[in-house]
This record gives C-alpha cells, sequence and structure tokens, in this order.
C-alpha cells in the first residue's frame, strides 16, 4: 500500500561549481512520511501518526548564496490540522530512534541557553491551517559548515524543544568560503 508512495522522494540539486562551491547552492527535496521499519524505505519518518500521519508530505528547499547567506523553506501537507509544530534543523541524518537526528545544528556551537534560538539556528515553526497544510522559511547571513546539518526535525510544539516527532533526512549543502 505504501509502494510507490513513500518512493516519492525526489532531490533536486543544482550546483553552481559542486556542493562546496564559491557560486552557490540551491536543492529542494521532498518525501511522503513513514513509520520506521516500513517495507517502503522512506527519508521521512513519522514517529506519531496523530501529529504527522503517514504519507503526510514535506518538501525542503535551501538556497545559499556566493557570500553565504542562506535561505531554507518548508511546506507540509496532510498534518494535524489546527497544529502548531516547532521545527528545526538537526546535526544528523534521521534514523528507527528519534534521538538519532542529534541536537539543533547551530551556526556558533554552544551548550549555552542563551545561543538556543532562531539567531543561531534555523527554526521553521508553523501552525497547519484547517487543512493540515503548512509552510515557513528561514534566512540567515551564514550557511551551513560542510556534513553539520543533515535533517529536519518536527517537534510536538514550537520553540527549541518538545518531543520529536518526525524526522526527514535533508541533502543540505554548503558553500566553500571564497578567498
Amino acid at each position: 500500500m505504501l509502494a510507490g508512495i513513500c518512493a516519492s522522494a525526489v532531490a533536486t540539486a543544482l550546483f553552481a561549481g559542486g556542493p562546496g562551491g564559491a557560486h552557490g547552492y540551491a536543492m529542494r527535496t521532498d518525501a511522503r512520511f513513514a513509520p520506521p521499519g516500513a517495507a517502503d524505505r522512506s527519508p521521512a519518518l513519522t514517529y506519531d501518526r496523530s501529529l504527522v500521519p503517514t504519507a503526510s508530505w514535506i518538501e525542503v528547499g535551501q538556497r545559499t548564496a556566493r557570500g553565504g547567506a542562506t535561505t531554507v523553506r518548508l511546506r507540509v501537507t496532510g498534518m494535524k490540522p489546527g497544529h502548531a509544530y516547532g521545527v528545526h534543523v538537526h546535526r544528523k541524518p534521521c534514523g528507527a530512534d528519534p534521538e538519532a537526528a542529534g541536537g539543533h545544528y547551530q551556526h556558533r556551537p554552544s551548550g549555552d541557553p542563551h545561543h538556543v534560538g532562531p539567531h543561531n539556528e534555523v527554526w521553521l515553526d508553523f501552525t497547519a491551517d484547517r487543512h493540515g497544510t503548512g509552510a515557513a522559511s528561514a534566512r540567515h547571513d551564514w550557511g551551513f559548515r560542510r556534513g553539520e546539518a543533515s535533517s529536519v526535525v518536527l517537534h510536538d510544539v514550537p520553540g527549541g524543544a518538545g518531543a520529536r516527532v518526525a524526522c526527514f533526512t535533508v541533502p543540505f549543502g554548503w558553500v566553500a568560503a571564497s578567498g
């Protein structure tokens, strides 16, 4: 039944000079959520099907300019109508265990709680409309470090914490420093 649904993960990456190139990076990827261990593997995993139902959809895009300014966009459908979600870029890929994605990606890594927030992290919080659709975007003057941003995690509440209800492994890219 999930055949073809979870296999809909599509990644489109446009490299001008490669993912580590100095000319910029752009990508868009999407998938249907499936529970961990489903017969049809998906890069999008749901851990709480009451908030992120099986076969709900997610799309994430990234555009990083030559100077490093980065915009990340999120779109979802099929979520619980009216629910407010916290969404952040995380450091590691998704896994069967919700904790596999590691912590939030931080521009300036720190254990100080004052550094947890949308100024130092990529926050894409949204509230699903009455049809279960949502969208968000975040823009920063900085880009990701190579290999240190790997997923988007949906949390059960907006803000800096909350239970992990879903995860989507994303091919985030970087732009090499010029010079």
